[in-house]
């Protein structure tokens, strides 16, 4: 008899109540699926620091990039000023720079050592060296420089066309003198031109910070490499977080000629030109745009093959111009004496030139 009632007791109180529960359970299950995710999301919130960290999508920290290119990045302090035996006034200005071959060559701005007496390189570990200007490029504001010391770290050289708008960067320089310096930003265009700060612009922009002093230092990517050459920042009101590099690529071009030459060398066909967009009177197989000569030079390359004053080019090495700034470096980076082939348009007619090039360096 007891045990009887104890049978009872057990049905009606827990056997029946828990078959009930899992019924219940079954059928919430079956109309929504995603309440049984409840413990995976449980065990995602108690997931180590190490775990985490592993599963974030960009770096928590960006020291192995500034430890990877710091040394890499020199600060420069130049001594300018006029010296006569009845005046002399030193002024000591501050710069940046960066090394970039393991024998002593280093890239920087060319207003960092223009009419500098004396140029002195402070390394990331503390040793010092004077330093003997190689070259300068004054049209793209840059310059190489050479100390001798051993040991010397040179900087990675990056790519700086496969960088996005976007992508994190980070300025390392001298700013205003107190040692070296990292700022971070991302970069917020590409190719700037129509700065009037050089005559080739083709500026990298970022929002990280290039303050007096930084100008000549390294803007690298995420990793460390070089992506630019860190050139200048506009200033006033409205005007922060604006600043500007030279891509690497093309500062490394001008170290090059000028290891080699000792000096950029250029292109040149003795003419100024300005951009123009087409009409729709304009036949569209000769592109959307042009540059329409607005002055020549008398016995100038272009003059001489019979380009004239008002002639607008469409197509250079039969390509149509599609980029400005990238049709100017067609030209430029053509080899003196290496011919170039224009299509020009001349009122109703299509005339095509073939023109040598002559030495931009030669004109100066």
């Amino acid at each position: 008899m007891r045990a009887y009632k104890y049978k009872d007791v057990l049905m009606s109180f827990i056997v029946k109540p828990v078959l009930l529960g899992l019924g219940v359970a079954a059928i919430l299950l079956f109309i929504d699926p995603q309440l049984g995710s409840y413990s995976q999301s449980t065990s995602t919130d108690t997931m180590t620091i190490d775990q985490s960290r592993n599963q974030w999508s960009g770096p928590v920290s960006y020291a192995s990039a500034v430890s990877r290119a710091a040394p890499s990045v020199v600060n420069i302090y130049t001594e300018k000023g006029l010296s006569s035996t009845i005046n002399t006034d030193p002024r000591v200005s501050l710069g940046s720079g960066v090394i970039m071959q393991a024998d002593g060559i280093i890239l920087t701005n060319h207003h960092v050592i223009d009419q500098a007496r004396s140029i002195l390189i402070l390394l990331h570990d503390g040793r010092q060296a004077r330093a003997d200007i190689i070259g300068t490029d004054p049209e793209m504001d840059l310059a190489v420089l050479k100390i001798d010391l051993p040991n010397l770290v040179p900087i990675n050289v990056g790519e700086p066309e496969q960088a996005r708008i976007g992508d994190v960067v980070l300025a390392i320089g001298n700013p205003s003198g107190i040692g070296q310096s990292v700022t971070q930003g991302i970069i917020s265009a590409k190719a700037r031109n129509g700065l009037r700060l050089n005559e080739f612009e083709n500026f990298i922009q970022t929002d990280a910070d290039i303050n007096e002093g930084s100008s000549g230092g390294a803007l690298v990517d995420a990793f460390g490499n070089l992506l630019g050459i860190n050139t200048a920042t506009l200033s006033g009101t409205g005007a922060s977080g604006i600043s500007f590099a030279i891509p690497a690529d093309a500062a490394v071009e001008v170290l090059a000629d000028i290891l080699r030459y000792g000096r950029p060398v250029r292109g040149w066909l003795g003419i100024s030109a300005v951009p123009v967009l087409f009409n729709d009177k304009v036949p569209k197989t000769l592109g959307s745009q042009g540059f329409q000569i607005s002055d020549i030079i008398n016995g100038g390359p272009a003059a001489e093959a019979g380009v004239k004053l008002g002639d607008v080019i469409f197509k250079i090495n039969n390509s149509t111009i599609k980029d400005f700034d990238k049709s100017v470096k067609q030209i430029t980076d053509v080899v003196p004496g290496q011919p170039l082939n224009l299509d020009v348009l001349r009122q109703d007619r299509v005339i095509q030139f073939r023109i040598i090039a002559g030495d931009r360096g030669l004109q100066k």
